[in-house]
């Protein structure tokens, strides 16, 4: 399947609608461009001798909330959907066509400050087999539930995650779910801006299944504060999901544009110029 065939396959999923500060084509351009002298020295801190095999297109850490505010089926619906997705046909193709063709993955959960629990650690993903055995982990590691939601707490894993691995990716991305604003471990925002310094692009999955019944979700506007204050980066976005039928779409598409770097020739934007900016600090 050539990349414009999984770009239209990404555009048809159903249900699903995009909040985006700027969605790039990272594929095009530097993304081409070898291992940068910062990922050389990085390896080198890190102990790591420069290897090409460990080279891949994309070091993508998938952090996924489970706070107390998830409840078993929400849970289960939610890992179900990233099973579904990183064995999909429309990921493994965008795996494939990339520079590479592969990438290092990770899935880590998260509650509250230090709270982080690896279910999947760093795996190269580079055809069915290797997707369904990092997809088998995830489906047969148990569920916990935490207390608390601290985004900042597992921004500065994920990114910890990221820079001390073996892997020299041409991008490093960030992919973290929640229901909930950050309301523990500091400054939120304070965590995104040093990640994007570093040169990790994260990207949100608001999860807003609730919304109708759960009036503080509600009147945050869960996916303008995703927006706001916690993706950030060259192409970063989010992808609101407000119904369990439209979780395992919404994680494929993400994957799949986190993978191949898509865009579309007219993003659906919606630009803070549009709306009241939301107040970042107002749980932290």
């Amino acid at each position: 399947m050539r990349l414009d065939r999984i770009l239209q396959a990404a555009a048809d999923i159903p249900r699903v609608t995009l909040v985006s500060a700027s969605i790039s084509v990272a594929l095009l351009g530097a993304s081409f461009a070898p291992a940068t002298a910062d990922t050389h020295q990085r390896n080198i801190i890190t102990g790591y001798a420069y290897d090409p095999a460990n080279e891949v297109d994309v070091e993508l850490v998938l952090a996924v909330d489970i706070s107390q505010s998830m409840d078993t089926e929400e849970q289960e619906v939610q890992r179900a959907g990233y099973v579904a997705a990183l064995t999909s046909p429309e990921f493994l193709e965008a795996v494939k066509y990339g520079p590479i063709g592969r990438v290092a993955i990770a899935y880590m959960e998260w509650g509250g400050v230090d709270e982080h629990f690896m279910v999947a650690d760093w795996t190269v993903i580079q055809d069915e087999q290797t997707a369904e055995g990092f997809a088998a982990q995830i489906a047969e590691a148990p569920l916990r539930q935490v207390q608390r939601t601290s985004i900042a707490s597992a921004l500065a894993k994920s990114v910890s995650l990221v820079k001390t691995n073996q892997y020299t990716g041409l991008r490093q991305v960030i992919d973290i779910s929640g229901d909930g604003p950050n309301n523990q471990g500091g400054s939120v925002t304070k965590v995104r801006d040093q990640l994007i310094a570093a040169g990790v692009t994260i990207n949100g999955l608001p999860l807003m299944m609730k919304s109708s019944s759960n009036t503080w979700q509600a009147m945050l506007n869960l996916d303008h504060y995703y927006e706001d204050c916690v993706i950030g980066g060259p192409g970063s976005f989010a992808i609101p999901v407000k119904s369990k039928e439209g979780f395992a779409d919404a994680i494929r598409m993400k994957l799949v544009m986190e993978i191949a770097g898509l865009t579309f020739e007219k993003p659906l934007v919606r630009t803070v110029a549009d709306r009241q900016p939301i107040r970042c600090n107002v749980f932290d």
